[in-house]
């Protein structure tokens, strides 16, 4: 054999182990970037879930607190922003001002015991908690694969791949400023 014939094979092995090793990182970024869309999905698919439930918790409300047009208002409103909102940053944004229309909405209640006391209320109030719980359980998983994707995506030789093919991080899911503050309870 030849001596060019070799540096020409052993070439076309090194050009074939590089494109299985790119071929390879693509389909990882694919796969990961793939679940980071499904979770996504998921944290969508559960808060469709409780705007689903607020016409009805607000109906319930409003039976016993009419007067508290405001607040009725300021949540369909909210909810209206989180239904349209396209991007995980709009939604994540639309969220926040759903949580806090959501909350005065509740403290509502604490005004009028006969509306806690409503088992339609009750139920709904219920409905709501365990959706929240739905909610933070997917927030979290979501989270978890955008911190998977992200520390891909910057690590050698992904970072290379990655920016070849146009892939970037992706925000995580942030608690609002107000979860922040603590709640002011008054006996």
């Amino acid at each position: 054999m030849k001596k060019g014939t070799l540096v020409l094979i052993v070439i076309a092995a090194i050009i074939l182990l590089v494109g299985i090793g790119v071929v390879s990182s693509y389909n990882r970024l694919v796969e990961l970037e793939q679940n980071v869309e499904g979770r996504w999905a998921q944290v969508e698919n559960q808060l469709q879930r409780r705007a689903d439930l607020i016409p009805n918790l607000v109906e319930t409300v409003r039976g016993y607190a009419s007067h508290e047009q405001q607040v009725f208002a300021d949540v369909a409103e909210a909810r209206s922003r989180l239904l349209a909102a396209r991007t995980p940053e709009d939604v994540m944004e639309a969220n926040a001002g759903l949580d806090s229309a959501l909350g005065r909405l509740l403290a509502i209640s604490e005004a009028y015991p006969e509306l806690k006391a409503d088992t339609s209320f009750v139920r709904l109030q219920d409905e709501l908690a365990g959706t929240e719980n739905r909610i933070a359980t997917e927030r979290m998983r979501f989270n978890e694969s955008v911190q998977t994707w992200n520390t891909t995506i910057r690590r050698f030789p992904m970072n290379i791949i990655a920016g070849i093919f146009g892939k970037e991080t992706k925000p995580f899911f942030e608690a609002s400023p107000g979860a922040r503050e603590v709640p002011q309870v008054r006996f």
